[in-house]
């Protein structure tokens, strides 16, 4: 008994280590979560939700993570959806994160829309759970909110701000993280592009992230990312073809050592090249 209370422990001093519960995605995790800015992908949904109204096709992406640092106990899975419509972009995604004594749900629901052509926001309510055997249960209620600009046609800025309400579980405070977010995302060439963000949690260090995706020849990309506070390596690939994204991502942590994650990303309009069906819909080209 006291082995599996020694995990539950563990688990929880280490949901914020592993950043399970906040952006995932194994592209957004190889840049070491530096994308605040890119925000390009169904994935938007759990970091920028300003970033759904870039695209105008609908994409679904699975993300799991059966054991992070060889623990299965730091299982988490999510799971986004996209629909874009006249008036704005739709966003739907949950997550689930622990094991059998200790778990973690979540229901999003996003809304992006685009204004005074370049200007992006968008809002998140999420529906979060949580249950201790033994301990009984809780539920929460959070809002998101982002925004993203374009400064030129190859610089954005972007911002997000999660859980503006700073809403929590019980009389417990800070069990949901409150986190901001701002950075640019820069394309000096046309298949390369360099990402800068600054993270600040509540009751953590301030974060520096910087994150570099390059593509060397059509359908392959490469990427790697740094953080601190964690200090935090990251690196990846992708491969994305006709109307399948396939992710993978390794990063280590300097206090529980290395990991892998892996992604995939349906795209419903057949189109493989994301960057150049963005700036066409945007009118950037």
């Amino acid at each position: 008994m006291r082995g599996r209370f020694s995990i539950v422990l563990l688990v929880i001093l280490f949901a914020h280590c592993i950043i399970a519960q906040i952006n995932p995605g194994a592209r957004q995790i190889a840049l070491s979560n530096s994308d605040v800015a890119q925000s390009d992908d169904v994935f938007s949904n759990f970091s920028n939700p300003a970033g759904l109204s870039q695209m105008n096709w609908r994409e679904i992406g699975i993300y799991y993570s059966p054991a992070p640092f060889g623990m299965k106990e730091l299982a988490n899975g999510y799971i986004a959806y996209i629909e874009p419509t006249d008036y704005g972009s739709f966003g739907l995604g949950a997550m689930t994160y622990g094991f059998d004594l200790y778990k973690q749900n979540k229901i999003s629901l996003s809304y992006s829309n685009r204004f005074e052509e370049k200007f992006f926001a968008g809002i998140t309510i999420n529906y979060h759970t949580i249950a201790i055997k033994n301990y009984g249960s809780a539920n929460s209620l959070s809002l998101n909110f982002g925004s993203m600009i374009y400064l030129i046609s190859n610089l954005k800025w972007g911002f997000a701000f999660h859980n503006v309400t700073r809403a929590t579980f019980g009389d417990e405070k800070n069990q949901i993280p409150t986190v901001l977010q701002t950075g640019f995302s820069y394309s000096p060439l046309d298949n390369a592009t360099l990402n800068t963000a600054v993270e600040k949690e509540s009751e953590f260090p301030l974060s520096i992230r910087f994150g570099l995706e390059y593509s060397p020849i059509k359908y392959f990309y490469l990427r790697s990312g740094f953080s601190t506070e964690p200090e935090k390596f990251s690196a990846g690939v992708g491969i994305n073809y006709t109307f399948i994204q396939l992710d993978y991502a390794v990063f280590t942590h300097a206090e529980l050592g290395l990991t892998h994650q892996a992604g995939i990303i349906i795209n419903f309009s057949g189109d493989e090249l994301r960057n150049e069906k963005i700036k066409k819909h945007l009118g950037l080209e």
